[in-house]
């Protein structure tokens, strides 16, 4: 059961939605349980991706196949990763609760774990090179469990 309360599993599932399964197998549980908006994307090798937002909270996308290869949520949600990281926590709360912050493409990578990312608020997002530039007071909003591993090598 898709569940906002669920705990975010680095580089697995976030709301009970896991990485690498087919959005059919949520199909029938997302569109009699919440209120959903698919939006569809084109990717450069002409290629189309799904996202499906449930309840404005909880951003499942899928390849042109129906995988998911990202989940993402808002500050609605009210699960924690590793019991807690979670949505609307400042940057002070988050460099206090972990050991090294890395950014990566607009994301900040959490001591080294690339299955798991919170999105910088704009223009952070754009702007920032290192965590230093980050205010202290900056709130973020948005996670994400996808596999980041190839921001590592810089593919």
């Amino acid at each position: 059961m898709i569940d906002f309360n669920a705990e975010i599993i680095s580089g697995f599932s976030l709301g009970n939605v896991r990485l690498n399964e087919n959005i059919s197998s949520y199909t029938n549980e997302i569109y009699s349980c919440f209120d959903v908006e698919v939006r569809s994307y084109s990717i450069p090798d002409g290629s189309k991706n799904n996202a499906y937002i449930l309840n404005k909270t909880l951003t499942i996308a899928t390849n042109h196949d129906g995988f998911v290869f990202s989940i993402g949520c808002n500050q609605e949600y009210k699960g924690r990763y590793k019991n807690i990281l979670h949505t609307g926590q400042s940057m002070k709360e988050i460099i206090a609760l972990t050991e090294r912050l890395r950014i990566f493409n607009g994301s900040v990578i959490i001591d080294d774990d690339f299955g798991f990312s919170l999105i910088l608020p704009s223009p952070y997002d754009e702007i920032a090179d290192s965590i230093e530039n980050i205010p202290n007071d900056i709130i973020f909003n948005q996670i994400y469990v996808s596999d980041f591993s190839m921001w590592r090598s810089g593919h």
